[in-house]
């Protein structure tokens, strides 16, 4: 796209770009205004034709799946205003309208630009410079209520209108167009079902409108609201103690993911908000989430309505793992009915069968997706939807749009081109990785290396700041660090901090399916010379570390019934007798059995248990630069800088081995999906080392 339309014609001036991404930024920045990546913005302006030479007006609208609060211009669809507004010339009618969306791409002005969502032709044929369309939680109350045209004119007065609702598109933006031509004091409108829309000839002005409508909406149903909309408090449906409702959702969340995944793998998040838990401990709770979301971008994340545990948080957890297995496969069969009840030759197939959203009275809300983004995102979506059914029953009756409205929105060919559009997932995506010494050297490397493929991933290391600094790295450029990595403190040695940083790998990201053991260190020294201690503190780490890990995370695999995958980092020295490693090369060989015992012992529950072994690996280190490093050097009667090259030498490939090399073998084991039980060497090249 040409500079020049963006380029501000004075410091004093700024141009309509500049005013956007500041009007936008505002708005998405505070969560009354609108949701994660809800809404859209526009302005038109006057830029300069670089083929004519002469003036032409354009418009500058959110594109397709953006969010407000960290719009770049790279972001908005850039289009001719003379054109968009031509299409209504030759629009085919209600029931052709989604052809229009092709159409856009006939008004593009210049190259580049994102995808024009289904919101632009309302904020091209609204006459007004600036338009914000908007989903606050008060406005879609106000827009969902039983009577919100009612109340909308009780609120507002004439200066907002109610529009009926009606799917987004073409003739929604035609509505909209005539009812401003007709109400010309209207400074915006309530779409019912939907959210808010508003405009100005300013940006200024269209940001203060849509503020004024959002407030005035918050402070009416403050002012007037019953406070009990939800009813009052079901005797033993309140909130668990937190320590209580950590652990329960702990001991639920991996059952729960497992059923979730059923059609396809998903990751988890978990919510305990207040609004939550004391939506779940009220009597009209299962009545409104029956009902179901009403706001397109609602319902689009959290599917029509969640699956909701219809026990006391009392109950025995047996009883409830119980129940949520027979209410899944209930939710399974009644989320088939609705699509054969709505589905025709032409919609899209369906996509899966199993709930989004699982609430649990007493514990919170899990939810699902395929990333942790998008878990954490449809959760936020399902908060706002507690928020619009306590605003709409505070003065009216919650009433969302339609079950057949929403199936032609859920299985809108639109909404299935976008899904087309969107890349293939990474190798590992939707996969939660647990990686014990992940704060340096292999296993830092492998962190980062299974965060690149697309897992989740768990830095877990007795030093939880270096392990912070991985986490970090691994989320930097993500919208939250931690819907990619979290930082883990544990001694592998302690059971009790094994147990619980398993349970926080749990409550991150839902469950486990891959864990790295890597934690480990060495002592180089000779039979003599190595103390109890010494023998006890590297079995301690390596043996018995490495034993806790794969125990408690294999409780969580079973749990999942998902499978999952075991890797042990263990050693050349496994299988090598090296001089002065006599208790390093023991506890490495305490591993490397584990591998095949743990393969023999978990093959039936779909677990794999493999093993690489390393040799060589000097730079990048942590075990080298702790003294190791020196050791070795002095044995072999080498300079300790001259290490690194003095195993290179010894190897078959004369080659130096990295951490990334690791990293990489980590990576390539979980390709092996039927391989169990097997250890790689990477070591380049020591025949001594052979496996036989």
């Amino acid at each position: 796209m040409p500079s020049s339309p963006s380029s501000p014609s004075s410091p004093s001036s700024p141009s309509p770009v500049e005013e956007l991404l500041r009007r936008s930024h505002a708005l998405g920045a505070d969560p009354r205004n609108t949701n994660f990546a809800g809404g859209n913005t526009s302005a038109k302006g006057t830029a300069v034709d670089p083929v004519t030479g002469t003036p032409v007006e354009l418009m500058w609208v959110k594109g397709s799946g953006g969010d407000l609060g960290t719009l770049r211009e790279a972001g908005l669809a850039v289009l001719r205003l003379d054109r968009l507004r031509a299409l209504t010339g030759v629009y085919p009618g209600v029931d052709r309208e989604d052809e229009m969306v092709a159409a856009f791409d006939f008004c593009a002005f210049g190259p580049g630009g994102a995808a024009p969502s289904i919101d632009t032709a309302m904020h091209g044929l609204i006459q007004a410079a600036h338009v914000d369309h908007l989903h606050p939680d008060a406005g879609i109350a106000i827009a969902t209520a039983a009577d919100g045209e009612e109340l909308t004119t009780r609120i507002f007065g004439d200066r907002v209108v109610w529009v009926p609702w009606r799917r987004p598109g073409f003739q929604l933006g035609l509505d909209i167009a005539a009812i401003q031509a007709a109400h010309p004091q209207a400074i915006g409108c309530i779409l019912g079902g939907h959210g808010i829309t508003a405009w100005g000839e300013t940006s200024q002005q269209c940001q203060a409108n849509s503020l004024e409508i959002i407030r005035t909406a918050e402070a009416y149903l403050a002012e007037h609201g019953r406070p009990d909309p939800f009813g009052p408090v079901l005797a033993g449906y309140e909130p668990l103690g937190e320590q209580e409702r950590l652990a329960r959702a702990a001991a639920l969340l991996p059952v729960v993911r497992g059923l979730a995944s059923t059609d396809a793998a998903q990751v988890g998040h978990y919510t305990a908000t207040f609004e939550v838990l004391d939506f779940l401990s009220r009597a009209e709770h299962r009545r409104l989430a029956a009902l179901g979301t009403s706001c397109p971008d609602h319902f689009l994340r959290t599917k029509v309505a969640p699956l909701v545990l219809d026990l006391p948080a009392t109950a025995p957890l047996e009883q409830a793992i119980e129940r949520l297995r027979e209410l899944h496969a209930a939710y399974r069969a009644d989320y088939a009915a609705y699509y054969a009840r709505h589905a025709t030759a032409s919609s899209p197939a369906m996509r899966g069968a199993d709930p989004a959203i699982v609430l649990v009275p007493g514990v919170g809300m899990f939810s699902f997706g395929k990333d942790k983004q998008t878990a954490r995102v449809a959760g936020e979506f399902y908060l706002n939807a507690i928020n619009v059914m306590r605003g709409a029953e505070a003065v009216s009756a919650y009433a969302p749009i339609e079950e057949a409205e929403k199936f032609r929105i859920e299985y809108w060919e639109l909404e299935e081109a976008k899904l087309r559009r969107m890349p293939a997932p990474r190798p590992l995506a939707a996969r939660v990785a647990l990686v014990t010494g992940g704060g340096s050297g292999i296993g830092a490397a492998t962190a980062r290396r299974l965060a690149a493929e697309g897992a989740c991933v768990v830095v877990a290391d007795r030093d939880v700041a270096a392990a912070e600094a991985v986490a970090g790295q691994i989320g930097a450029g993500a919208h939250r660090v931690a819907d990619v990595a979290v930082a883990v403190e544990v001694d592998v040695t302690d059971e009790a901090q094994v147990i619980a940083a398993v349970r926080a790998a749990v409550l991150a990201f839902g469950g486990v399916d891959l864990v790295v053991n890597n934690a480990g260190l060495s002592l180089s020294r000779s039979l003599l010379e190595t103390s109890v201690a010494d023998w006890d503190l590297q079995h301690d780490v390596m043996a018995r570390g490495s034993f806790l890990v794969a125990r408690e995370s294999a409780r969580v695999m079973i749990e999942q019934g998902m499978g999952g995958e075991l890797v042990y980092i263990a050693s050349k020295n496994a299988v090598f007798a090296g001089p002065n490693n006599v208790a390093y090369g023991a506890a490495k060989a305490d591993q490397a059995h584990q591998v095949r015992l743990l393969a023999a012992e978990l093959g039936r529950y779909g677990i794999r248990v493999n093993g690489i072994n390393p040799d060589g690996v000097v730079r990048g280190s942590g075990i080298f630069a702790s003294g190791w490093g020196a050791n070795r050097a002095a044995v072999y009667g080498v300079a300790e800088e001259e290490l690194g090259e003095y195993y290179a030498q010894r190897t078959l490939l004369k080659r130096e081995v990295l951490p990334e090399h690791i990293a990489g073998a980590v990576f390539q084991l979980t390709q092996l999906t039927q391989t169990t039980g097997l250890h790689i060497p990477v070591d380049a090249g020591v025949a001594a080392a052979f496996l036989r």
